[in-house]
């Protein structure tokens, strides 16, 4: 499979700019076999969780990266889990964020640009 990385970047910064909060970009490339990249964001409510999916579907149409299946809404849409194959995205209330820690889950994976300064 190509390099993803500048698809997954710019998929973080896309997100930092729609006010996603704390936004990771992590590299599992090293220490997992499934998927390449995980991208976490903190969203404020429901509805800009929603936005963020829709900016994200839009980016993937014009950059024609497919999107596994339907999102998947995790915890009363606490988190919404967007599946790319290569990359999986993952927009989360700030509630499911602090409960689930998910960077502290993959401290083996870096972080791969400087996305997860808090927006």
């Amino acid at each position: 499979m190509e390099d993803m990385l500048p698809e997954t970047n710019a998929l973080g910064e896309l997100l930092l700019e729609h006010k996603g909060q704390n936004v990771s970009v992590l590299d599992l490339r090293s220490i997992n076999n499934w998927t390449d990249f995980f991208i976490i964001a903190t969203v404020s409510s429901s509805t800009h969780m929603d936005g963020l999916e829709r900016h994200i579907k839009d980016f993937c149409r014009k950059h024609n990266i497919d999107i596994l299946g339907s999102s998947v809404r995790k915890a009363e849409d606490e988190w919404r889990l967007i599946d790319l194959g290569w990359a999986v995205i993952h927009l989360m209330s700030e509630q499911a964020r602090e409960f689930y820690e998910l960077e502290r889950l993959w401290i083996p994976a870096r972080s791969t640009n400087a996305t997860n300064a808090p927006a």
